[in-house]
């Protein structure tokens, strides 16, 4: 009896080896096995999450600054507009100059597009005045008259990073440069909504990360480029 049992056993894993792993090695070779680290998110044409807090989408807050060219600009100068969200300081020694060489990146991207722009905040406004925002715009060519550099009051500044967006800026004297802040972007669609992609588990990334480059592919903790989906996703709300 167990000679038979046997048989039958081997003649399962026979014909399931014969059937499925043919497929396997072609999903492998194909590349359509799932990666199941969330900090990888693959490329997808689902369209782009509401960021939803409280029950209510949450929107841009409101906001009144002065620019690298000494006007005042708000929150409603964006309407109508698809943009990126960075807070950054001029004499940043480390992530800053990555984040706007992204920045620069994607404004050469949506250079022929009138509806794309960046609101970017310094978290040292005492340094950062207009005319210093002014020469850090021409020495990394800043050309786009949507793109505003904006200081104003501290407190204001880091209200509207803490609070209104959920993005980390601080003032460390042991960080370098003395303040320390999350390199990352914030999207906002025309209609003054934040947006994202999901992961695949279904969930918002909520932000993205600005301080690898597409050249770089990755750093040295392993985080991949976001630049690349943050690209795609700017050409969805365009469309929308």
């Amino acid at each position: 009896m167990k000679k038979y049992t046997y048989v039958w056993v081997s003649l399962v894993i026979l014909v399931f080896g014969i059937i499925f792993i043919p497929k396997i090695i072609d999903r492998i070779q194909s590349d359509s096995v799932v990666d199941n680290n969330r900090m990888h998110i693959k490329t997808n044409n689902a369209e782009l999450a509401y960021i939803i807090l409280n029950g209510k989408k949450r929107r841009v807050p409101s906001f009144e600054f002065i620019n690298q060219d000494s006007l005042v600009i708000t929150d409603r100068d964006y309407l109508g507009k698809v943009y990126v969200v960075e807070f950054f300081f001029t004499s940043c020694p480390s992530i800053c100059p990555i984040m706007t060489k992204n920045l620069v990146d994607l404004q050469e991207e949506f250079k022929t597009s009138s509806d794309f722009g960046v609101a970017s905040f310094t978290i040292t406004p005492d340094y950062d005045t207009p005319r210093v925002l002014k020469e850090y715009a021409e020495k990394h060519g800043i050309t786009n008259l949507d793109w505003h550099l904006m200081t104003g009051n501290q407190e204001a500044i880091y209200d509207l990073a803490n609070r209104g967006f959920n993005i980390f800026v601080s003032e460390m004297p042991n960080a370098p440069g003395g303040f320390e802040h999350a390199g990352l972007f914030a999207l906002i669609d025309k209609n003054g909504y934040l947006r994202s992609r999901v992961d695949e588990f279904g969930n918002p990334i909520i932000y993205y990360r600005g301080t690898i480059t597409q050249e770089q592919g990755q750093n040295l903790e392993g985080e991949t480029e976001q630049i690349s989906i943050l690209k795609e996703d700017i050409y969805k709300l365009l469309k929308e």
